[in-house]
């Protein structure tokens, strides 16, 4: 896959400061203030840089913390991950592997069947509800 490559100056045309904030500068929202945490309808969570297709609707589980968590991606190269060493603490991030924007992190105290929380700032998602139109 071919990597999104913009300039600073782009990403902050193109996204709300908060988003910037996230997902260009690796920063965090504060919990329980995304709608997204509470989205219950069936559908694709797309990184909101890109558009790429990143956590699936039925992947999502209410862990809590405040945040969405889903257990996996769409699909295992959907995301990227490396080590974050900031705050004094070792903990996973995760990124779009299409544009390298920073979603959230991983812990590995979630649910079946896969073990994992992807606790992912909602700010970095935008929700594409699955269409149930049969004409």
């Amino acid at each position: 896959m071919e990597k999104i490559k913009k300039t600073e100056t782009e990403w902050r045309k193109e996204l709300s400061p908060d988003a910037y904030h996230v997902t260009r500068e690796h920063g965090t929202e504060r919990a329980f203030t995304s709608p997204l945490n509470n989205e219950k309808r069936d559908g694709m969570f797309m990184c909101v840089c890109c558009g790429a297709a990143v956590f699936p609707s039925d992947a999502k589980f209410d862990s809590g913390t405040g945040w969405p968590s889903f257990y996996e991606p769409v699909v295992p190269d959907a995301i990227g991950t490396t080590t974050d060493r900031k705050f004094f603490m070792t903990r996973t991030e995760v990124h779009c592997a299409a544009c390298d924007a920073h979603l959230g992190h991983v812990f590995p105290d979630g649910p079946k069947p896969t073990g994992l929380r992807y606790c992912i700032n909602g700010v970095a998602l935008e929700f594409h509800p699955e269409d149930h139109d049969e004409d």
